[in-house]
């Protein structure tokens, strides 16, 4: 009976996300089996920390999992010591995870290299070569979603699956103004970390990806909650509205960077959408 209800829920929620987001088709056509969401047992200071070279850095990284692989992009301030350890189990269950620090941030090296989103995207693109792969599905949060919009507008080829979580698409839009001012201070600020400060001034002159949405093929989902005061929910639904077939989701009464809060929900909707046919005909 459990199993039914299951797939009455997923067959509902492909419904509701056909209609957000224009699909067409039937939902039986788009309904895929429900994935085991009970999480690996994952203990991320346990697992060791590698390294590759990539573009001119050593960028440090972790895996965990077995499967196809899926490459997780930290937000701003953040570093792969940070995810969630049930989030990364439910994804390892089915998934080959991989998680990694930005260059200047956490393990990962740096050097003289002007540092902009263009270039963390191309890091991001170099490091699934180096790690043997020519693709890899893709979740970025908050300014990892940036880096990723990034990534598969300027390597397209690289994203099988893209997953957009706490996302915008520029951080000097009216709807921001709590994240701007923030990114703004860390920037200013002498007493912030070099590799933060480089991330905040690297925000502030992004020229944002609003333009090329609306050219972005791939697969994609974007997730937010609703109580998302630094990327609100109404900026998710407009990338959607400029997304052709994407998925959106919002997640009633939780706040940014929502796999922190509900991991075993976003781990869900993840293995979800990552394990769904969008092409079934």
């Amino acid at each position: 009976m459990k199993i039914d209800m299951l797939a009455l829920f997923t067959a509902f929620l492909c419904l509701c996300l056909c209609v957000t987001a224009g699909c067409t088709g039937t939902v039986e056509d788009r309904t895929a089996a429900v994935p085991e969401a009970t999480p690996t047992p994952v203990s991320i200071n346990d697992t060791p920390v590698q390294y590759a070279e990539v573009n001119g850095v050593s960028l440090a990284y972790r895996e965990f999992g077995e499967g196809d692989p899926l490459l997780l992009v930290p937000g701003f301030g953040g570093v792969m010591d940070g995810w969630n350890e049930t989030f990364i189990g439910i994804l390892a269950g089915h998934y080959h995870v991989y998680t990694y620090d930005h260059r200047a941030m956490g393990y990962s090296g740096d050097n003289d290299d002007p540092y902009t989103i263009p270039q963390l995207a191309d890091d991001a693109a170099a490091l699934m070569g180096a790690l043997g792969y020519e693709s890899m599905h893709v979740y970025g949060v908050s300014m990892g979603s940036s880096v990723s919009q990034q990534l598969v507008i300027d390597h397209p080829e690289k994203v099988r699956k893209l997953v957009l979580s706490s996302p915008t698409y520029s951080v000097g839009l009216n709807e921001t103004t709590v994240l701007y001012g923030l990114i703004v201070e860390s920037a200013e600020d002498p007493s912030t970390p070099a590799g933060e400060r480089k991330e905040a001034e690297a925000n502030l002159v992004w020229e944002g990806t609003y333009d090329g949405l609306s050219g972005i093929t791939n697969d994609v989902m974007l997730l937010v909650g609703t109580d998302d005061v630094l990327t609100p929910d109404a900026v998710a639904v407009q990338m959607a509205g400029e997304i052709e077939g994407s998925w959106l989701v919002r997640f009633k009464g939780v706040p940014h960077a929502g796999s922190h809060y509900a991991p075993v929900e976003y781990g869900e909707i993840v293995l979800t959408f990552l394990g769904m046919d969008e092409s079934p005909l």
